[in-house]
């Protein structure tokens, strides 16, 4: 980045955030009229019928600013979670409540503890606060190191970033995990945990971060109606916390931080669309678990998720053969951005999605001079 007068220096350690390529970008560049994008752990069965009607009633009072307070859904969020409206806050998708608690907690020379393969957010929002981040690296099976995150705390320690199930891995770690690491947490450091695919996971023991919060954990939990309730484009996101924390958030954050299409559209969904995320996340595990299968039987080491994507290490580079399937119309996520040269995430799509996949996978395995 070119120098520029007058810049804080931590802006220079941030890198600009990469999202791959479009669909319409790789038509243009490769001259293709058939591509699809498993690569951004999108829904592709949302928008679902009630919140696509809600949002359209929307569109009449979008000259008019959004209730602040944003009652109607923080109550319904409230009731799904056991807690009253005090408890939740509202945010511009997920990453923008992830700024604000990094604004909050964040001071220079702060300590901050990140899994190393892990959502590079939480790098970037840590340094431009001026935080020292510390990696922990991920267990042989890509898992979440919670001893290793344990071990790396020290008097410094402010913050920890940590996603269940993670990104790009999409592994999990237990309530007796979370547990353990609540147990010796200092009492200036909390941990944020970002609880993006939760919805996706199968798993019995996954923490209850809600009561864990009731009973006054230093944690937070925040959660996005991006992936599960197929409102990415609409970017909305909530944390859980307690109300003395929420009224904190909300001085901090941008007043009117979230749209009255994105609320009514996310209203809608946890109202009258459950039957449609039902029928998605059912959708979704059985295509997860095909994956997973068809991949273990070409070779691939594939690592357990329990979320909408699945990450899997190939015996090649990872880029090359990313940019082979890009080729043949389908984009992937190349692990080489997390330091996984030979792996990549690929989102878990609609069954004809995923047997296209398969297909031109078997196909550059088999024929790719590697």
């Amino acid at each position: 980045m070119k120098k520029i007068s007058g810049l804080r220096k931590q802006v220079y350690d941030v890198r600009p955030y990469s999202a791959g390529k479009f669909v319409e970008q790789v038509m243009s560049e490769l001259g293709l009229t058939d591509v699809i994008k498993i690569a951004s752990n999108e829904n592709p069965y949302g928008p679902f019928p009630e919140s696509l009607k809600a949002m359209a009633n929307e569109l009449q009072n979008i000259n008019l600013y959004p209730d602040s307070n944003f009652e109607a859904l923080r109550t319904v969020l409230g009731e799904m979670n056991g807690v009253s409206m005090e408890w939740i806050t509202l945010s511009h998708g997920a990453e923008a409540m992830l700024q604000t608690i990094a604004k909050m907690f964040i001071a220079e020379g702060d300590e901050v503890i990140i899994p190393s393969v892990s959502y590079a957010l939480y790098t970037d929002i840590s340094r431009i606060m001026g935080g020292l981040v510390i990696n922990v690296a991920m267990t042989d099976d890509y898992k979440t190191d919670i001893d290793g995150i344990i071990s790396a705390i020290t008097p410094n320690t402010k913050l920890m970033w940590l996603a269940n199930p993670n990104n790009p891995t999409g592994t999990v770690f237990s309530k007796e995990e979370l547990d353990k690491l609540l147990r010796v947490l200092p009492d200036r450091a909390w941990v944020v945990l970002d609880e993006a695919y939760v919805e996706f996971s199968e798993l019995s023991n996954m923490p209850d971060t809600v009561e864990l919060i009731k009973e006054g954990k230093n944690i937070l939990s925040a959660r996005t109606f991006s992936k599960m309730y197929g409102l990415a484009g609409a970017r909305i996101g909530y944390v859980i916390g307690s109300p003395n924390l929420v009224n904190v958030i909300n001085t901090v954050s941008e007043p009117f931080n979230a749209n009255r299409i994105a609320t009514a559209g996310a209203i809608a969904v946890l109202q009258k669309d459950q039957e449609s995320v039902k029928e998605c996340r059912n959708k979704t595990i059985n295509s997860r678990q095909k994956i997973e299968k068809e991949l273990a039987g070409m070779g691939m080491n594939v690592v357990s998720s329990s979320a909408n994507f699945i990450f899997f290490e190939t015996p090649y580079n990872a880029d090359y053969l990313c940019q082979e399937m890009m080729k043949n119309g389908v984009i992937l996520r190349s692990g080489s951005g997390w330091g996984c040269d030979k792996a990549i995430r690929v989102t878990v799509g609609t069954h004809e999605e995923i047997d296209r996949f398969l297909h031109v996978f078997h196909k550059v395995i088999d024929c790719s001079n590697i």
